[in-house]
C-alpha cells in the first residue's frame, strides 16, 4: 500500500496595505488575485473596512468596487501597530507623498519590506535619506514605478536595449488625465504645493525616458502652475549630447478621462503605442511595410510589478528594474524641469 505524500503548499508572503485610498485599493485588489502574496493588514487614518468590507474609491481612471477583505485581516489607524506585527513582512505603502519619506524609514528599520507609491519623496534630497537606511537595512525597498512593467513599455525597453529597428532617433511621451479624485478632495490640491501633475503623473515619464536613454544633460519645460503654485501641465525636452530628440508631456488639465501614450521613429521603423486603442494599442510600421498589431500581454503594470516584488521577497533578491537609486535619479530630473518651469531657462541635470 502506497503511502500519500502531502505536499506543501508554496510559501506566501504576508503584506501589510497602507493607505487605503485609489492606489491602495488598486494594489491591495492585486495582492488577493497573486498567489504569491497574503494580505494580513490594512491601514489607514480615515478609511477602513466596516465588517470586512472595504468601500470602493474613485480616482483618475474610474470607481473601483467594493472589496471583500473577511474577518481575518486585521485593521489598523497607525502604521507603527502595522510594524509591531511580527508577522507582516512587506509593507506597500499607497500614502501621500509627504509621509513616504519617514514611514518608508520606520518600515526599514523595523525590519520589513517595502514597497512604496511614487514618488518616493518630495524632494531627491529627502530620497537620499531614505536610501541611506535602505543600505543598511535587512528588508528590501522598491519604489512602485509601474510604467517599467506596463505591457507595451517593458516591450519598449527590450526593443531600444537590442536596437531592433535600429537607433531612436525621436522620441515622445504623453500622459494626460482629468484632476485626480484623491486631488479634487485637496489631498494634492490644498494650500502646500507637493508637486501637482508634474510630480504625481508626468514623472511616470521622466522615469521612462531615463529607463531607455538614460539622465539627460539639461531640460527644458514650459508649464501651467496651479493655484498653490503646483505644476498642473508640463512639456519637456530631455537633451541628449549625440542621442535622440526626446519630449514628454504631462497634464492634470484634461477636461474629462485619463490617455497615455508614445510614438519612437527609429531608423527602420516608427513604433506606437495609443491606450485609446485598447487591444491594438502598440502598432508597428517598419520602413516600407504596412503596420502591423503587437499584440501584449494580459494584465497591467500595477499587477507585474507587484508580482515581481513578491518574487523578490520570495527569492531573497534586491529589485534591479527599479530601485531607490532610480527614484533619486528621477527626482533630480523633475526637480530641473520644475526650476525650468519656473524659469523659463535651460537646467542641467
Amino acid at each position: 500500500m502506497k503511502t500519500k505524500i502531502k505536499r506543501r503548499s508554496a510559501r506566501k508572503v504576508n503584506v501589510a496595505v497602507v493607505g487605503l485610498g485609489f492606489m491602495g485599493v488598486t494594489h491591495l485588489r492585486e495582492y488577493l488575485q497573486n498567489k504569491s502574496a497574503r494580505v494580513v493588514a490594512v491601514c489607514d487614518a480615515v478609511r477602513l473596512p466596516v465588517k470586512g468590507v472595504l468601500a470602493g474609491v474613485a480616482g483618475n481612471i474610474k470607481k473601483t468596487a467594493d472589496i471583500r477583505l473577511g474577518k481575518q485581516v486585521k485593521v489598523f489607524r497607525q502604521l507603527e501597530d502595522v510594524l509591531a506585527e511580527p508577522d507582516v513582512e512587506l509593507v506597500d505603502l499607497c500614502t501621500p507623498t509627504p509621509l513616504h519619506r519617514d514611514q518608508s524609514m520606520a518600515a526599514l528599520n523595523a525590519g520589513k519590506h517595502v514597497l512604496c507609491e511614487k514618488p518616493l519623496a518630495r524632494t531627491s534630497a529627502d530620497v537620499r535619506k531614505i536610501l541611506k537606511v535602505a543600505e543598511s537595512a535587512r528588508g528590501f525597498l522598491m519604489p512602485a514605478m509601474c510604467m517599467r512593467f506596463w505591457p507595451g513599455w517593458g516591450w519598449l525597453k527590450q526593443v531600444v536595449d537590442k536596437r531592433t529597428y535600429g537607433k531612436v532617433l525621436a522620441a515622445r511621451f504623453r500622459r494626460l488625465s482629468e484632476m485626480p479624485g484623491w486631488s479634487k478632495q485637496g489631498t494634492y490640491t490644498g494650500a502646500t504645493d507637493l508637486g501637482g501633475a508634474l510630480f504625481d503623473l508626468h514623472i511616470h515619464d521622466t522615469d521612462f525616458v531615463q529607463f531607455l536613454f538614460g539622465p539627460p544633460q539639461s531640460v527644458f519645460s514650459s508649464g501651467v502652475t496651479g493655484g498653490n503654485g503646483s505644476i498642473d501641465h508640463v512639456t519637456t525636452q530631455y537633451n541628449y549630447a549625440n542621442g535622440p530628440s526626446v519630449y514628454g508631456e504631462g497634464s492634470w488639465l484634461l477636461a474629462k478621462g485619463f490617455h497615455m501614450a508614445y510614438t519612437l521613429h527609429c531608423e527602420r521603423a516608427t513604433l506606437d503605442y495609443d491606450l485609446a486603442r485598447g487591444g491594438d494599442a502598440l502598432q508597428v510600421t517598419e520602413t516600407g511595410q504596412s503596420g502591423r498589431v503587437i499584440k501584449l500581454d494580459q494584465g497591467d503594470g500595477y499587477r507585474l510589478e507587484i508580482d515581481y516584488m513578491l518574487k523578490c521577497v520570495l527569492s531573497g533578491r534586491s529589485p534591479t528594474v527599479v530601485s531607490a537609486r532610480d527614484a533619486v535619479r528621477t527626482l533630480e530630473i523633475c526637480e530641473a524641469e520644475e526650476k525650468s518651469v519656473r524659469t523659463g531657462e535651460v537646467v542641467k541635470v
